[in-house]
């Protein structure tokens, strides 16, 4: 019997569980599939609270509708009618005491017309000026692997870039835009860039690919994200072993083998093993002074996250959108704040105010958060709330969730310290996959896909082994 071990049950590992349990069935050697996951809940940072009347995500809060890897998943699955999209509104930054609309046609704060760019009120006179350059200053020099960053600066211009594009897109991706690879996050706008001799012109000649779907750019479940881990599990119960609350604490080599060693002091042993936990976890399992120089390369970035729920409507809100991300000049301590039950309909039953506030360790002030209550941390989220929207009122819920170190950053050199792992693991370690967020992609959808290809890659080599 082959035994494949799965370390980390978050939506990586469990996507993997997924697939191989559907590949291997075909192979005539028998295999057993064990997940080890060392949280008494599967999903890593898929987190759904179902708190009262509201559904609170912990930790993602969506999927993106443009990445369509995820459909064949949900339709298996039977989740298609479970679907809840984000309800539509406008996006501002706040600054200057106040909140500006992003303009609403744009992409992360990239104007897709010249019509966007005249109307924003968040770049002055002259930075428009400066990003008409786009339309006339050639790309000689940019590659895949230079900074996103440095690239829209070069076209758009610096203040553009930091007033408008840097508050959005290091927002989404988790870091300074000038150590983030156009590669890891949006490649597309170099090749409009070369093709078109434009950003801006590639974007708007491509709106109707990079906007289908309309404003329905997002998707949930109506009981919660947890909903997808949920069904998984069920998928998966009586044909793969899920050991729940139990940690695993290092690989061993057992006579041609592997041991995962868990800290109970059991050992599991295993012929393929899957490591779809954060680096630094499997770092720790691997413990090879080979690996070490490179995963000390990796970066993770931190977060906590804040909702709070109120007992007025959601109409209080100051203005028609679903939330504000605040410039660095902000007096407001939160790096955003996303208008929950005006965005997600379905988190509020009564449509009662829920707000989420992001604190991220992209600011100075993060280290001093990081050190405080829950209490405490709602405390400092309340002012936010009545500093940037007027809202004076009483919580009556609010859910705190701090992820340290657990938000990966791509910078510059990510691509190549992922493939010097893959060579390095391939030699030092046959047989062992690294898998999930730390390396393949962040979203939902790049983790499904990421699990997708392990499992593929893993049946393979099982097939061959066999057939040989």
């Amino acid at each position: 019997m082959t035994t494949i071990v799965i370390i980390g049950g978050g939506i990586t590992g469990m996507s993997t569980a997924y697939y191989l349990n559907q590949y291997t069935r075909g192979i005539e050697q028998p295999v057993r599939l064990i997940v080890i996951e060392g949280s008494s809940e599967l999903g890593g940072k898929i987190s759904t609270v179902r708190q009262g009347e509201y559904i609170i995500e912990s930790g993602a809060d969506s999927i993106v509708s443009r990445k369509t890897n995820m459909e064949p998943l949900l339709e298996e699955l039977g989740l298609k009618d479970e679907l809840v999209y984000n309800a539509t509104g406008k996006s501002y930054i706040h600054v200057d005491g106040q909140l500006k609309l992003i303009p609403s046609d744009s992409l992360f704060g990239i104007p897709m017309t010249i019509e966007s760019l005249a109307s924003s009120t968040l770049v002055s006179a002259e930075g428009k000026v400066e990003a008409l350059k786009d339309f006339y200053t050639p790309n000689t020099t940019f590659t895949e692997n230079d900074s996103i960053g440095r690239f829209l600066e070069a076209f758009l211009g610096k203040e553009m870039v930091d007033k408008q594009i840097a508050p959005v897109l290091s927002g989404v991706y988790s870091g300074d835009l000038r150590e983030l690879t156009i590669a890891s996050t949006l490649p597309y706008l170099l090749k409009y860039k070369n093709e078109y001799g434009s950003i801006m012109k590639g974007l708007e000649a491509n709106r109707g690919t990079l906007q289908k779907g309309g404003d329905r750019k997002f998707y949930s479940f109506a009981n919660g994200l947890s909903t997808l881990i949920e069904r998984m599990e069920e998928r998966l119960a009586g044909d793969v072993a899920l050991m729940k609350g139990v940690r695993a604490d290092r690989i061993e080599r057992i006579s041609g083998h592997y041991g995962v060693v868990l800290e109970n002091g059991e050992t599991v042993e295993a012929d393929h093993i899957v490591i779809s936990t954060l680096h630094p976890t499997a770092q720790t399992l691997l413990s090879s002074d080979d690996l070490n120089a490179d995963f000390a390369e990796l970066r993770n970035s931190s977060l906590i996250s804040v909702y709070i729920g109120f007992d007025v409507p959601d109409e209080s809100l100051p203005a028609d959108g679903t939330g504000f991300i605040t410039a660095d000049s902000s007096e407001l301590v939160c790096n955003a704040c996303t208008w929950t039950s005006r965005k997600w309909e379905h988190t509020s039953a009564s449509r009662r105010l829920l707000v989420r506030l992001f604190y991220k360790s992209s600011k100075p002030a993060y280290e001093r958060l990081s050190r405080m209550t829950d209490a405490e941390l709602l405390e400092v989220a309340v002012q936010d709330v009545k500093a940037a929207m007027g809202i004076d009122a009483k919580p009556i819920h609010y859910d705190v969730r701090k992820w340290h170190d657990t938000m990966p950053n791509y910078h510059i050199r990510h691509p190549h310290i992922v493939a010097s792992l893959e060579r390095k693991m391939e030699e030092l370690f046959p047989n062992v996959l690294l898998a999930g967020c730390s390396y393949y992609g962040v979203g939902i959808p790049d983790c499904v896909a990421n699990g997708e290809r392990t499992a593929r890659r893993i049946a393979d080599r099982i097939t061959l082994s066999h057939d040989s």
